[in-house]
């Protein structure tokens, strides 16, 4: 069989060496060049079986020559390399047609791997975009660590389908900003985006919250509520803080997964319904699922693709990026102009960011607005992050906080959703109940399903452990740990 030609284009003369011995020891065939047009020339001519380009060449950006070649040889795979390591390249290498993105400095086994897939595969079908590209100005994420590389590489390949998706990650890592993201720009971006967050509904108004309700559902229902699903109709609804939806709205959830269908509490007709649906949680889902306190099956429904952001502390090359960029939002905002010096910078740096993204975000406003040198120094840093408290929300942190703080916390994050209303009537029983299905599930677990050992760790009468299991539904398994 006749040895395939790849066609490379790179302005660099070093990658080009590199890349060329690198194909060249596997049985290809290379002809490379350092501009566009000779490019183009070549495929015109009906020449090379894939193509490899940088992104930035001295004739021509590498991105505007993919609408082209898909035009002329739609056949043909085209693997993108760039050093302009954002999600806004990776994202509009995706939208126009590349088979491939490789962020620079790549890995030669893992480009040699991506020629012999391009020619292993058959060439998918790309669907066409009528719109502009990405806009840089709306540019959701920020970073160009080999962490968020990777981020931005899954995204693009998730952008042209509607899989289901679960981003896990610490508080303030930004997992709404990449369902976001996914959503702007996929092929459902002219639908709504809607989000819900678990952890900030009571209980026993997350299913009327997500299915909505007819009138006469229960009392206080005096007219039809719209649910979330309803709303999102054609759209992406997100799910955040997925780990802590009740087993009840579990069920559902799951059918709607399987059956694309749903029915409204107090209704009777089901409802077909066309949403993606997008999940995160700051939850160790596996670990839940052990404990019984989410549904195994509704897992693997939804960890279709699975998302791990990482904490800003895996990620610290990235902070100048970050600081640069939320500087910059605040004198959009008509706040002074800043700097930070090279030592507040290294400082910044070195801290942990137990509250991820959004704890670096708040403390350059700060410094934004409330100091008046335009150059920051380390001491004004020093200062701010001395007065951290020493318990953020980290993932970290929280494996070490004792339930009364965890639970005032739960209780704050509750209150801020509700901004300056108040919470409805009945907290009182609704945070009892809140602890008392964990309390009691986990007990059940420990003991197998035994519910008298179980009354005796509690310290509860039997007949009041059972009035309680049948009150909050509870069912017993005996023998399953």
């Amino acid at each position: 069989m006749a040895e395939s030609t790849v066609l490379l284009a790179d302005d660099d003369k070093a990658i080009r060496m590199v890349v060329t011995q690198a194909l060249t020891r596997n049985g290809f065939a290379v002809r490379a060049t350092s501009n566009a047009a000779t490019l183009w020339k070549w495929i015109e001519d009906g020449e090379g079986d894939v193509v490899i380009t940088d992104v930035i060449l001295p004739d021509e950006n590498g991105l505007d020559l993919l609408p082209r070649i898909r035009k002329l040889r739609p056949n043909l795979r085209v693997i993108v390399m760039s050093a302009q390591n954002t999600l806004l390249t990776a994202v509009k290498a995706a939208q126009r047609g590349a088979f491939e993105y490789l962020p620079k400095p790549f890995d030669l086994v893992e480009l040699v791997g991506a020629v012999k897939k391009a020619l292993s595969q058959p060439a998918a079908r790309v669907e066409r975009r009528d719109d502009k590209d990405a806009d840089e100005e709306q540019l959701p994420l920020i970073g160009s660590s080999p962490a968020m590389q990777e981020i931005y590489r899954t995204l693009a390949r998730l952008i042209s389908t509607d899989l289901t998706v679960i981003i896990s990650g610490e508080s303030g890592t930004g997992k709404e900003l990449v369902a976001k993201a996914l959503h702007d720009y996929g092929p459902r971006r002219t639908g709504p985006f809607v989000a819900i967050n678990m952890a900030a509904i009571p209980r026993d108004l997350i299913e009327s919250e997500l299915f909505g309700h007819e009138r006469g559902a229960f009392t206080g229902a005096t007219q039809r509520h719209m649910g979330r699903f309803e709303q999102a109709e054609g759209g992406t609804l997100f799910l955040d803080e997925i780990g802590d939806m009740p087993v009840e709205a579990q069920t559902r959830l799951l059918r709607v997964l399987q059956e694309s269908e749903y029915t409204t509490v107090g209704g009777r007709t089901p409802i077909r319904t066309n949403v993606r649906i997008v999940a995160a949680t700051h939850h160790n889902l596996r670990r839940l699922v052990a404990q019984g306190l989410f549904r195994e099956d509704l897992f693997y429904r939804l960890n279709v693709v699975p998302i791990r952001l990482p904490p800003l502390r895996e990620r610290t090359e990235d902070v100048p990026t970050l600081v640069r960029h939320f500087l910059t939002q605040a004198e959009k905002e008509g706040l002074p102009a800043k700097r930070l010096d090279e030592m507040a910078m290294e400082r910044l740096r070195a801290y942990r960011w137990p509250g991820n993204v959004r704890e670096l975000e708040n403390l350059v406003r700060r410094l934004a607005a409330l100091y008046s040198q335009e150059v920051i120094g380390a001491d004004v840093i020093e200062a701010e992050l001395s007065e951290v408290p020493a318990l953020a929300g980290t993932g970290e942190e929280r494996d070490s906080e004792n339930l009364g703080s965890a639970v005032e916390r739960h209780l704050r994050d509750y209150f801020s959703a509700h901004k300056d209303g108040l919470p409805p009537p009945g907290l009182y029983e609704r945070i009892i109940r809140e602890v008392e299905r964990p309390l009691l599930t986990v007990c059940l677990g420990a003991t197998r399903g035994n519910q008298i050992k179980a009354s005796e760790l509690l310290g509860l009468n039997r007949n009041t452990l059972r009035k309680k299991l049948r009150e909050l539904d509870i069912q017993v398994v005996r023998g399953v740990k």
